[in-house]
């Protein structure tokens, strides 16, 4: 039986999405563990305790566990202190392994490459990558808001790994042309989604449910931080000079703006009069997503990067058409003018008539949405864990790659 050691050190797969560094990577780690767990493979996620509550390992169900790290102070950090803590986390994982017989590693994000890098030369053991985002991407949309050391930790992981994961085409290509990674070395692996928690129900109950009858409701879902474009849904909703809609914003501030941005979109809220039209709620635990997605007429995911999209995603699977921007994985999940419409660029009259051609054609949302939500049924985490297995299995025939 297979065991794999995943590395998810700058957020907990059992931390709130939504809220500070939790998004769309917590739901991934958890979620492919727990799909790899199910078909066999032992899964201990190593993370940092970032709390003094926290038992030093959590039995999530049979074959999974959280492991948290003891390595710096019991709170949660900044990026820039992450990188500082990288020895101190090298160290700590190590004597995890040294205890366990691991076939593979699989590090999610660039910290835990950082770590996973050391310790699959110090350990002889075969490295799978994740990035889920890079820093390069970032930089060419304007955001710039890591540490230095990002960009250079990210090239000699991609160049040293035996395997690298990308969840679409366009984020393969970045990898090879932005970290000089093997081409060879790269698989395309989707995510998935939990259609037991997501799939079409009634959308009049779930409208209900949240106090919305009447309304024509727009839902945005994620991180607070400028990367996801909040402050374009907000202004889109201003530009449809529709009193009956109503805007979502469904998720907390993240990341070292995510407080300055919050309070910059509640100052636009009022600058544009939108008070009554734009509801911020707290990040809502992931399984209680559905009834948000049913009772939307749109989902909006105005990013301004993004390596997959799992909200748009979830939204398809509850027959949700989604409006988003035309960039990155964001066009692997959307096919544009079938299961929802892309938008060029970040203005916000353009979002808002895209939208305003699907709230008033119910029809073309009613056809998008059924789309949408057949082809979501293509993308499973039970797929994903499969696949996955086998590439594993594949590392043990191959010589490891060395650093270039």
């Amino acid at each position: 039986m297979a065991r794999v050691a995943t590395f998810s050190l700058h957020t907990s797969p059992l931390a709130q999405p939504g809220a500070g560094d939790g998004g769309g990577m917590n739901v991934y780690v958890h979620a492919l563990a727990s799909a790899l767990a199910r078909a066999g493979v032992e899964i201990d996620v190593l993370t940092r305790a970032d709390h003094a509550e926290q038992p030093p390992v959590v039995e999530v169900e049979p074959r999974y566990r959280v492991v948290h790290l003891d390595a710096g102070p019991k709170r949660p950090v900044s990026r820039q202190e992450l990188v500082d803590l990288v020895p101190a986390l090298t160290e700590a994982a190590r004597d995890h392994l040294a205890g366990a017989s691991t076939d593979a590693m699989h590090a999610n994000y660039w910290v835990s490459g950082a770590v996973a890098h050391r310790l699959k030369h110090d350990l002889a053991l075969p490295l799978v990558a994740t990035f889920h985002t890079l820093a390069a991407v970032k930089a060419r949309a304007g955001i710039a808001d890591d540490p230095v050391e990002r960009s250079e930790i990210e090239r000699d992981v991609a160049r040293c790994a035996d395997l690298l994961l990308a969840s679409t085409v366009d984020e393969r290509n970045d990898l090879v042309q932005r970290c000089g990674a093997d081409p060879d070395r790269i698989e395309i692996l989707p995510p998935g989604v939990d259609r037991s928690e997501f799939s079409p129900g009634d959308r009049e109950a779930a409208r209900a449910r949240l106090g919305l009858d009447g309304r024509r409701v727009l839902l945005f879902v994620g991180r607070i931080q400028p990367l996801k474009g909040v402050d374009v849904a907000i202004r889109a909703v201003g530009a449809l000079g529709d009193p009956r809609a109503t805007l979502l914003v469904v998720g907390g501030p993240s990341g070292p703006e995510g407080e300055v941005e919050l309070a910059r979109l509640h100052a636009l809220v009022a600058e544009l009069g939108l008070g009554e039209q734009v509801r911020f709620t707290a990040p809502q635990p992931h399984d209680a997503l559905d009834t948000f997605y049913r009772a939307a007429h749109v989902c909006l995911v105005p990013s301004r990067t993004e390596s997959f999209g799992l909200v748009a995603l979830e939204a398809a699977a509850c027959a949700t058409p989604v409006v988003a921007a035309d960039v990155g994985g964001l066009r692997a999940v959307v096919v544009d003018g079938e299961t929802g419409l892309l938008v060029d660029g970040y203005d916000p009259d353009a979002l808002a008539a895209a939208t305003t051609e699907l709230l008033d054609d119910p029809g073309l949302a009613r056809v998008m949405g059924t789309r949408a939500a057949a082809r979501a049924t293509g993308f499973t985490w039970g797929l994903a864990a499969a696949r996955l297995r086998r590439l594993v299995a594949d590392l043990g025939a191959r010589a490891p790659v060395e650093c270039r």
